[in-house]
């Protein structure tokens, strides 16, 4: 069994009004210094599988059918021994 740490961000062109939310919000309780936010999703996956290879393969199936959209989305993951 494997676990994947599946992180999709905004790609750097695409605007990111919830990061800019977050930035306003930051700033108002006091934090002056930043400077910019990007917000994103994380998630857990756990596969009962294996082989490690067929184990990524599934990951990067899924990011590509549903996680992310390649359009506007980039993602990427990391995979532990569960």
């Amino acid at each position: 069994m494997y676990l994947a740490k599946v992180y999709v961000t905004l790609k750097p062109t695409v605007n990111d009004p919830q990061g800019l939310t977050i930035k306003g919000a930051l700033q108002t309780l006091g934090f002056s210094s930043v400077e910019a936010v990007r917000a994103g999703k994380y998630l857990e996956i756990r596969v009962n599988e294996s082989n490690l290879d067929t184990a990524k393969d599934q990951i990067q199936e899924m990011c590509r059918k549903l996680l992310a959209n390649p359009v506007i989305e980039n993602y990427r993951f990391e995979m532990e021994k569960a």
